[in-house]
């Protein structure tokens, strides 16, 4: 049998939107083969294949029955003939015949070509390089710190979303105002975190990361350098007590009891970044004992009602506040860069000229890059000019090393820097643990949560290497002994109050 189109097809709108229909389809065909034989994909490319052009060929087909309908109106206009009811289809009339077999077999065509652009389409919507790079000023901050981070290889997805369609819909219905804010220019800068309105981190976090394996004690070794000539190094070895001693006795206690599956931690901050926590309660989800600590210097709210503000269960997030996207404070970069040999630390004084430098806040990265290069070659050329005449190459490095560096951790045009996000774990640049374990949040009966070092760590090794390195046994840990001379006031002074992340 064949095949004739219908007389009403032949105008020039339907015809029009054929030539739209086709071009895009031989588009899609040729960019999809293109992409798939791509190593790396092309985010631009991918926005044209999936979204932009089947978008274009939608038009282009739409613009055929419209054509056919505006041209059969026409025709019964001329002739005074006026349609009642319905239309009519009758498939022993040889073009009705033609035009229903011609529509059925290109609608099918139609949707297998759009159930594959749509899979497509949503691989490519939830991809890093589409959340991370379509709008590069904006996202240019989380991009880059996630490529850098141990969850460099998780689509942003995986967390951000999360396993469902609700949240699928959410997410998306969220990104219609963040176009908005890109395309009109009215977003923020910084990006404030999105605390509010999240996905319970338990819900994601724990697709990967079982309660049931937070057991056993890890050995952190880390190198410092102190801001002298030599860049003295100073390590120090932490046994982080994440988990009981033993894995047999489960989370008994350890820094992962928190989100213990028989206990519940809740608490109120004063602040929407929740770094102040004047209140804390603890639920024994067993026996049902409960406990109130409050903040002894602060205001918490009188009797036994909680002060105002919102209450939270502790989870991982409270913590593990930025796990693919934290911006390292520059003495913290800077050591972790010298140990790795990014930045030679063999050229004098270049842990505080690195620090110094990289710590002024530039109006562009543009900015930055100049400055910190003609900072530290004119420091050098100025004091060591015998070393910046014989080893300008082990200078060039250092340099290098400080730029690169500082362009994965600060971002001015974003106004992106370790300031504008702090770290909850630990507490050397920020209260972190401290928030609660400051010795100031007292129960009723007295009781106190504890700010004692060996509660969450022992230190097992600290000191300079090779000139009275210090090692305890095992099981035990060393009294802490701070890298400079300042007697016991480390004990009475949160290590944030001196440590900014901004000096050596």
């Amino acid at each position: 049998m064949k095949l004739m189109l219908p007389p009403s097809s032949k105008n020039w709108l339907s015809l029009a939107g054929v030539v739209i229909a086709l071009t895009s389809l031989f588009m899609i065909v040729f960019l999809f083969i293109v992409t798939s034989l791509m190593r790396e994909q092309a985010v631009y490319l991918g926005l044209v294949t999936y979204i932009l052009l089947p978008a274009i060929m939608i038009v282009g087909l739409l613009f055929i029955p419209v054509g056919m309908f505006l041209k059969n109106r026409r025709e019964r206009h001329e002739e005074h003939q006026l349609a009642a009811g319905w239309p009519k289809i009758d498939l022993n009339i040889p073009h009705y015949r033609h035009a229903f077999f011609i529509f059925i077999i290109f609608s099918g065509f139609f949707l297998l070509l759009s159930a594959v652009g749509s899979y497509e389409a949503f691989h490519y919507t939830e991809s890093t390089s589409f959340c991370g790079t379509l709008c590069h000023a904006v996202m240019e901050p989380e991009y880059t710190a996630h490529s850098n981070s141990p969850h460099a290889k998780v689509p942003c997805a995986v967390c951000h979303v999360g396993p469902g369609a609700d949240w699928y819909v959410r997410s998306k219905l969220s990104g219609l105002y963040q176009v908005y804010a890109t395309v009109a220019d009215v977003y923020p800068r910084p990006i404030p975190t999105p605390i509010k309105n999240l996905r319970p981190a338990r819900a994601v976090c724990e697709q990967c990361h079982w309660p049931q394996k937070f057991y056993g004690h890890k050995l952190q070794l880390q190198t410092h350098y102190l801001p002298d000539r030599d860049n003295t190094p100073w390590r120090i070895g932490l046994n982080l007590k994440v988990g009981p001693s033993q894995a047999a006795l489960g989370l008994i206690d350890g820094i992962h009891w928190h989100i213990n599956s028989r206990v519940r931690i809740d608490y109120i901050a004063a602040d929407s970044g929740r770094q102040q926590i004047p209140w804390v309660r603890y639920t024994n989800l067993d026996s049902g004992a409960v406990k109130v600590f409050r903040d002894k210097g602060r205001t918490t709210g009188s009797g036994v009602l909680p002060p105002p503000g919102v209450m939270r269960t502790m989870d991982c997030i409270d913590c593990h506040n930025r796990p693919s996207h934290l911006y390292r404070a520059p003495a913290q970069f800077i050591n972790a860069a010298m140990t790795a040999g990014r930045i030679p630390a063999t050229l004098p004084e270049i842990k505080k000229l690195a620090v110094q430098f990289t710590s002024v806040t530039y109006p562009s990265g543009i900015a930055a890059q100049e400055s910190i290069r003609a900072g530290i070659l004119q420091f050098y050329q100025l004091h060591y000019p015998d070393l910046f005449a014989s080893q300008r190459a082990l200078v060039e490095k250092g340099v290098t090393g400080v730029q690169e560096e500082f362009m994965k951790n600060i971002f001015p045009y974003m106004k992106v820097s370790w300031k504008a996000y702090p770290d909850n774990i630990g507490h050397l640049y920020f209260s972190g643990c401290f928030r609660c374990h400051n010795g100031n949040h007292v129960s009723d009966t007295g009781e106190t949560i504890s700010n004692s070092c060996t509660l969450c760590h022992d230190i097992s090794i600290q000191g300079t290497p090779g000139k009275g390195l210090e090692a305890a046994r095992i099981g035990e840990s060393l009294k802490f002994r701070h890298p400079e001379e300042i007697g016991d006031a480390w004990q009475d002074t949160p290590c944030s109050d001196c440590h900014t992340g901004g000096n050596p």
